[in-house]
């Protein structure tokens, strides 16, 4: 009887597992499942690689990054915005996030890297860029800018990714929880916010991604491969550059909490602004405050 009911018990766990195992990625990222995406497309190096380039540069070229997982839409707002006081602005997906391919090689420090400076090839771009990463572009911003110092003028850190996760297991064992677990990782992306109420398709834009095969592999990959060097480390070298940087910190942020800023202002020198009352994303719940900054910053 007793075997019977193990069994019983088992099974019922083994048919919930499957029910929730609706595996989202079914679709491949090719020219199809880009026709009449918003933005430009350029084949790099690596691969392919989405972009948006706008306004003409009278005040210089801006680039943005985006943070970990969050496609380049992260950046609705202070792209417009810093259009249209003068900057050529380019923002583009990473590779295995948004329409950006999905690569078969490991997600390192080198592939991003590489993959901003291709851009930058690409696009023509003669001039220093002024560089913005936010979350876990900071430190793509910021190892790039260690990489190619002759290519950067001036550098913005927005909530910037101040410690490398310790992972556990492989990467195949990351990925396969990522998948049982995929409409929780969705939704867990409104904890950037502290009233996620103001974005309610947040969630449907992040999900758009998650169709694709591939996408959770690149998350798990570049948890295990991105960088084995202690980011405070990386952020404490850009003083030899001597370089500007602007570090800006939502007080609320529970992601990578505000008092991460200490650590950093106390190796690196920077312009510091708190932004009261918002969260790990303060571009888009203060964008008044922020973009004033950004802009007041880079005109300098």
């Amino acid at each position: 009887m007793l075997k019977y009911i193990l069994f019983l018990f088992t099974s019922i766990i083994f048919i919930q597992s499957k029910a929730q195992w609706i595996d989202p990625e079914q679709k491949e990222m090719n020219a199809d499942a880009r026709k009449g995406v918003p933005g430009s497309f350029i084949q790099l190096s690596d691969g392919v690689t989405h972009y948006e380039k706008a306004g003409v540069a009278k005040q210089g070229v801006v680039v943005m990054v985006h943070g970990f997982s969050v496609p380049y839409f992260i950046w609705n707002g202070l792209f417009e915005q810093l259009v249209k006081q003068g900057f050529q602005v380019i923002r583009y997906d990473e590779f295995g996030r948004g329409y950006s391919d999905r690569l078969k090689q490991n997600y390192t420090s080198k592939v991003y890297s590489n993959q901003l400076k291709d851009l930058i090839k690409g696009l023509h771009i003669n001039t220093p860029v002024n560089i913005i990463g936010v979350s876990f572009g900071g430190i793509v911003s910021t190892n790039f800018t260690l990489a190619h110092p002759q290519l950067v003028k001036k550098v913005i850190l927005i909530d910037p990714a101040s410690a490398r996760n310790t992972v556990q297991g492989t990467v195949e064992e990351t990925e396969n929880f990522m998948g049982l677990n995929s409409d929780k990782r969705a939704e867990s992306q409104l904890g950037d916010f502290v009233h996620p109420e103001n974005f309610p398709n947040w969630i449907a834009d992040y999900k758009v991604q998650m169709q694709y095969k591939g996408t959770r592999r690149a998350l798990a990959s570049t948890r295990f491969h991105y960088d084995t060097v202690n980011y405070l480390d990386r952020y404490k070298s850009l003083n030899t550059l001597k370089k500007p940087v602007l570090l800006i910190w939502g007080t609320e942020d529970h992601t990578v909490p505000f008092n991460y800023s200490d650590s950093i202002r106390a190796m690196l020198k920077v312009q510091f602004l708190p932004v009261p009352l918002a969260g790990h994303l303060p571009h888009l719940e203060k964008p008044e405050i922020v973009s004033k900054a950004v802009i007041e910053f880079l005109k300098k």
